[in-house]
């Protein structure tokens, strides 16, 4: 998986624009229209802002911020940046202004591009440009290829600390993602694929932009502020033949009757675990299976399932192809098959970050030669990974390490709910286990028996708490930490 040399990321994505110049590489879609990008138009308008970028000043090695939407303006600038070596910051649109500020100061831009009505950091610390279409008024630049392992992009995270961190990563991160186009997508150059994620998130620019244009696939894209019940419409409208999307989506597009969608072949699935339930009711709905990865920030995916070799019940699938894993106990010790340890990636793994930015230097955590997860897991039968939880979500009680996967999963089939979160939650002096949930009210023995036949006594929740929306991110994961917060407010 060795990436070659010298090496651009963007012109990587974007070698399609010379052998397909006027297949459509991106449709931003909405139910009245869609607006259609070819190949060609692509990479001539990335090389032309490209231009532009430098001609404001800007020397490789330069931060830009970005403040944008789910536009084309988005990974249209994202690769501009990376074609001529400036280093892209994409962050959510729906951050506020002391949330941006602070991640302005973790890695402080030279420039910020920005949309109207999305908020800038106080008091901004470089010039910003809102005008993007004059940026594309240039001849179009070179692509400045070199090393593979040089930066090409931060991305932010709460990775496994739980404070926001910026996340450096490489070149070479394009490359190493070939491993997911059997080993979870089964992407094909005729692929149409639609991600109805937010661009900053790298589940959507990778699974849902960079990777079908590695290919020379279509990649369509719900235009901003699209309901997550139309979603259904578009990928049958416009022959999607891979969805990608978080959990949550799914479950919202469940709550309706689903057209057919003849040209669909599967669904894709990651950012959070997926219920059992929600699968099964999409199999039931559109005869697809979805395939669920596990991955994160720092590493993207490394376990899933694929069409060719689909995850057994009860786990996430495999290492994919060529991936250098190992689970480990708090030893930095291989665990034995069917124990749980903590999932590492080997430091030599081209598709693991370069590391943690602090200051102007980059710092990449190991435990030995690898770097852990967070992520709990257990090897069984023939390789495949079941999933245990993170480290930082594991409840204690009883004496006992138990994931909140391990609870919420005796209620995912409960009449008249519809989510549900397990956390450690405080009853006067000591810590029990709280069952948030969601959907209609519940009497709590109801709750109480059903955990009774389906749990050991040490993990059967103390507290039944009813919720009209679980706390979630920007990205629609589950927010844990949000979650206890709200419920401590409520005590």
């Amino acid at each position: 998986m060795t990436c070659p040399a010298p090496f651009n990321l963007a012109a990587h994505v974007l070698a399609s624009a010379a052998t397909r110049p006027d297949k459509v590489a991106l449709a931003v879609l909405s139910p009245a229209r869609a607006d259609r990008w070819s190949y060609a138009r692509l990479e001539d308008t990335v090389r032309r802002m490209a231009a532009g970028l430098l001609a404001e000043g800007l020397v490789a090695g330069d931060r830009v911020l970005f403040r944008l939407g789910n536009r084309p303006a988005f990974p249209v600038a994202y690769l501009a940046c990376i074609a001529v070596g400036l280093i892209p910051v994409p962050t959510s649109a729906a951050l506020t202004v002391p949330e941006i500020t602070a991640l302005a100061r973790l890695a402080p831009p030279r420039l910020i591009l920005a949309e109207d009505g999305i908020a800038l950091p106080g008091p901004l610390p470089c010039p910003v440009v809102t005008d993007l279409d004059r940026l594309t008024a240039h001849e179009p630049a070179d692509y400045a290829l070199g090393d593979p392992d040089r930066l090409a992009y931060i991305l932010f995270t709460s990775g496994t600390s739980g404070g926001q961190r910026a996340v450096a990563h490489a070149h070479r991160t394009i490359w190493a993602r070939r491993a997911m186009y059997d080993g979870w997508y089964g992407l094909r150059e005729s692929d149409r694929v639609l991600h109805a994620g937010a661009f900053n998130w790298s589940f959507t620019l990778g699974t849902g932009l960079l990777d079908p244009w590695s290919v020379g696939a279509t990649a369509l894209i719900p235009a901003p502020d699209t309901a997550p019940e139309a979603l259904a419409l578009l990928l049958k409208r416009h022959d999607a033949t891979i969805f990608a999307a978080v959990p949550g989506i799914y479950r919202k597009l469940l709550r309706t009757p689903l057209p057919a969608m003849p040209k669909l072949r599967h669904g894709l699935s990651a950012g959070e675990k997926l219920p059992e339930p929600i699968r099964a009711q999409w199999r039931k709905a559109t005869g697809t299976e979805i395939h669920e990865a596990l991955g994160m920030t720092e590493c993207s995916t490394f376990i899933s399932g694929c069409p060719d070799r689909p995850a057994p019940p009860d786990t996430l699938g495999f290492a994919q192809p060529g991936r250098r894993i190992a689970i480990l106990d708090e030893a930095n010790t291989p665990v034995e098959d069917g124990s749980i340890g903590t999932l590492a990636i080997h430091r030599d793994e081209p598709g693991l970050m370069l590391g943690y930015l602090d200051g102007d230097t980059v710092d990449l955590p190991l435990s030995g030669a690898h770097f852990l997860t967070g992520d709990r897991v257990a090897r069984v039968g023939d390789g495949a990974i079941a999933y245990h939880g993170r480290l930082d979500d594991v409840i204690t009680a009883g004496g006992y390490r138990i994931a909140p996967q391990e609870i919420e999963a005796a209620f995912q089939d409960a009449r008249g709910v519809t989510e549900v979160a397990a956390l450690s939650y405080p009853l006067g002096d000591t810590q029990v286990i709280a069952l948030a949930y969601t959907g209609e009210p519940q009497p709590e023995r109801a709750l109480a028996d059903l955990a009774a036949r389906a749990l050991a006594g040490y993990k059967r929740p103390r507290l039944y708490i009813y919720l009209d929306a679980m706390p979630r991110g920007a990205n629609g994961k589950l927010d844990r930490r949000a979650l206890a917060r709200k419920l401590k407010d409520r005590s």
